[in-house]
């Protein structure tokens, strides 16, 4: 879940100061759905899911298409 959808009104976002994009990923709980998106090469929920994690929309198609380019390089094992 993350902050926008799921969690209550009286929660704050994380604050993403100074953090990689898997430890935001990770602190909003969206990993497990990014490596899901990531596996079945779902381009449209990686951009989203980047977007939910404070990059602007040009940043997460530019590191959307990479991350699917080549999964592995980035840790993530499509197909697995």
């Amino acid at each position: 879940m993350n902050y926008r959808d799921g969690m209550s009104s009286a929660s704050e976002p994380p604050d993403f100061a100074g953090m990689t994009l898997n430890e935001r990923l990770f602190a909003s709980g969206l990993l497990n759905r990014f490596d899901a998106a990531v596996r079945d090469g779902n381009r449209d929920e990686v951009v989203r899911l980047l977007i939910d994690v404070g990059l602007d929309e040009a940043s997460a198609v530019r590191t959307a298409t990479t991350v699917l380019s080549e999964p592995s390089r980035y840790g993530r094992l499509k197909g697995s």
